[in-house]
C-alpha cells in the first residue's frame, strides 16, 4: 500500500509540473516517512553513492563535444553535404533534414541537442525554400529521435551502466537501426510528396564536383564518429576517455576553423553544464526510487504476474513495449529508464532476452515518447523554433508515428538487427 502511495504522490507531482528530480526525491521521502522502517538519510547516502559510476563521466563529454562541433559550425557543413546528397529527391528538404540527423548523431548524443542546433539550421533552410512550419517541426522532431540511437549515445550510456552491459556492444548495437529509422522516414516523406499530401519544392540535382567539394568540407564532421566507433571497436579507449578525445577534436577543429572564438568557448561550457546538471540530477534522484522497488521486491512480483499471463518473450516485449509508449507520453526518459530498467531485469534474465537488444528497443521506445503529446520535449523544443502552434505540430507528426512504430516493431521482432553489428565485430 505504501508503495503504490509513493507512484500515486510521484504521478500527482509530475501533472503539478513539479521538476522531475524533485518530484523523484519527494516520492522517495515520502514514502520512507510512512514506511518508517529506514532513516531519510539514505535518500542522500543512495543519491551520493549512485553516481560512483567511471563510464557516467561520458555525460558531460559526450554533451560538451555536441556543443562544440556545433558552434564550430559543423551543422551547416552537415546540411549541405546532405542537401547535395539527397536535396533532388521527390521530398527534397525533408530527406536532407533526415539524412543530416543521421550524420549528426554521431556527434551530439542528446536529442534535445540535434532538435535545437541542427533543427534550427534545417528548419530555417525548409521554411525558406517554402515548407510549412508546422511539417518542417515535425519532420525535424522525428528525425531527432534518431540522434540517441547512433552513437555517441547520452542515454544508451545511462541504460548500459544501469543494465550493466557492455556500453560498447550499446553503441554499436544502435548504428543499424538508426539507419532503418532513417530510412523508414525517408519512404514516408516520398510518398506524401508523391501523393500531394505535402507541399516539397523540388530542387536539381547537384554534380558531381559539388557533391565532392560539399563532402569535402565535411569530413572533420564526418570523422568525429568514425573516430569513436573505430576506438570502441580496438579498444584503444574506453567510451569515457573516447569522449575527452572527441572534445579535444571539437575545439582543434574550431579554432582552427575559425569558427570557434573563446566566447564561443565559454559559452559551449555554460550550455554543457547546464544540460549535464540536469541529467546527473535526475539520474541521482531515480536512484532512491529504484532502491525502494528493489527492496520491496517489486522486480520480482512484476516478473511473476507478467509470466502468468505469458511466457512468450515476444508477447512481454509487446507489454513493455506499449507500457513505455504510454508513460514516455508523460514522463521525462531518463527518469523512466532509470526506474524501469531495474525493476524489468529480473524479467528479462527470466526470459533470456538479450539486454543489449533490450537497450536498443526501450531507448527507442522512450525516444518516440519524448516526441508524443501531451508533454513531448522535442515538440516544446519545435514550437520555440517555428513559432507554430502546439497544435497544428501535433497535427503534422501524426503520419511518422507510422514509420516510428514500424521500425520498432522490426527492430523488436529482428534482434539481428541490432546484434549483428557487435557480434560481427566481436563486442
Amino acid at each position: 500500500m505504501t508503495l503504490a502511495l509513493m507512484f500515486v504522490a510521484l504521478g500527482v507531482l509530475l501533472v503539478l509540473e513539479v521538476p522531475v528530480a524533485f518530484a523523484l526525491i519527494f516520492s522517495a521521502v515520502g514514502f520512507l516517512l510512512l514506511d518508517g522502517t529506514f532513516p531519510l538519510n539514505i535518500v542522500i547516502q543512495r543519491m551520493a553513492s549512485g553516481l560512483d559510476s567511471f563510464p557516467l563521466l561520458a555525460i558531460p563529454l559526450f554533451v560538451f563535444a555536441g556543443n562544440l562541433l556545433n558552434r564550430a559550425g559543423i551543422a551547416a557543413r552537415i546540411f549541405d553535404f546532405a542537401l547535395a546528397l539527397v536535396g533532388h529527391i521527390r521530398g527534397s528538404l525533408a530527406h536532407v533534414n533526415v539524412v543530416a540527423s543521421i550524420i549528426f548523431a554521431g556527434m551530439s548524443g542528446v536529442a534535445q541537442a540535434d532538435a535545437a542546433g541542427l533543427g534550427t539550421v534545417e528548419i530555417r533552410a525548409m521554411k525558406k525554400a517554402g515548407f510549412d512550419a508546422a511539417f518542417s517541426a515535425a519532420v525535424t522532431a522525428a528525425s531527432s529521435i534518431i540522434g540517441p540511437i547512433i552513437p555517441p549515445s547520452v542515454i544508451l550510456l545511462i541504460y548500459a551502466v544501469t543494465a550493466q552491459a557492455s556500453v560498447s556492444a550499446i553503441f554499436l548495437a544502435g548504428v543499424v537501426p538508426g539507419l532503418i529509422i532513417g530510412g523508414f522516414l525517408m519512404v514516408l516523406i516520398y510518398t506524401m510528396a508523391r501523393m500531394g499530401m505535402i507541399v516539397a519544392p523540388v530542387r536539381e540535382a547537384a554534380s558531381g564536383g559539388e557533391i565532392l567539394h560539399k563532402f569535402w568540407r565535411a569530413i572533420p564532421a564526418l570523422l568525429a564518429p568514425v573516430v569513436l566507433v573505430f576506438g570502441l571497436l580496438f579498444g584503444v579507449a574506453t567510451p569515457t576517455e573516447l569522449g575527452a578525445v572527441t572534445v579535444i577534436y571539437a575545439m582543434a577543429f574550431g579554432f582552427i576553423s575559425r569558427n570557434l572564438t573563446v566566447k564561443g568557448l565559454m559559452q559551449a561550457a555554460q550550455a554543457s553544464v547546464l544540460t549535464t546538471g540536469v541529467l546527473v540530477f535526475i539520474i541521482s534522484a531515480a536512484i532512491p526510487i529504484g532502491w525502494v522497488i528493489s527492496v520491496n521486491a517489486l522486480p520480482q512480483a512484476l516478473t511473476d504476474g507478467i509470466l502468468s499471463i505469458s511466457t512468450n518473450k515476444y508477447i512481454v516485449l509487446l507489454l513493455i513495449m506499449l507500457m513505455l509508449l504510454l508513460i514516455g507520453c508523460v514522463m521525462e526518459t531518463t527518469a523512466i529508464l532509470l526506474i524501469a530498467v531495474p525493476t524489468l531485469l529480473p524479467l528479462l534474465n527470466a526470459l533470456d532476452i538479450d539486454l543489449v537488444h533490450f537497450g536498443v528497443i526501450m531507448v527507442f521506445n522512450l525516444l518516440i515518447g519524448a516526441a508524443t503529446p501531451p508533454f513531448g520535449v522535442l515538440l516544446f523544443i519545435m514550437v520555440d523554433i517555428t513559432g507554430a502552434p502546439f497544435g497544428k505540430i501535433v497535427r503534422a507528426i501524426l503520419p511518422f508515428y507510422i514509420p516510428l512504430l514500424l521500425a520498432l516493431l522490426l527492430i523488436t521482432f529482428v534482434p539481428a538487427l541490432s546484434l549483428w553489428l557487435p557480434r560481427v565485430l566481436g563486442a
